[in-house]
């Protein structure tokens, strides 16, 4: 039978190497997501990428909530919980409104483009 204490007991115990590998790859799979609606790819492209990075800022905050359950407040669960947030909204909005940040992503490149002195 599942259970979720050991769970739960493993994902405290593990904290450091859980935390390694879920925050550079919480943003790099965000990134990802936001450069193929950057270039206009295909849902068959951004699909996979994601539902990986969903499945990544999921998997951080409910590691986050392990910590919560056991009475630990402080200010990394806050910036923890706070990055799997951002990161898990950047991609629910590539799925409902791909076209507005498309829109957004453009508007930035072409700023920073001009600022930089690329676009004139």
């Amino acid at each position: 039978m599942f259970d979720f204490h050991h769970l739960c007991e493993f994902s405290r115990l593990n904290c450091a190497a859980i935390c390694a590998f879920l925050v550079p790859a919480n943003l790099l799979a965000t990134l990802q997501t936001t450069i193929l609606v950057g270039l206009n790819r295909s849902w068959v492209q951004l699909v996979p990428a994601i539902t990986m990075a969903t499945m990544l800022a999921v998997v951080m905050i409910l590691h986050v909530f392990t910590w919560f359950m056991v009475g630990v407040v402080m200010l990394p669960t806050y910036i923890l919980l706070t990055l799997g947030s951002v990161c898990l909204t950047i991609n629910f909005w590539a799925i409902v409104n791909r076209t507005s940040m498309r829109q957004l992503l453009t508007q930035v490149w072409l700023l920073a483009s001009r600022s930089i002195g690329w676009v004139k």
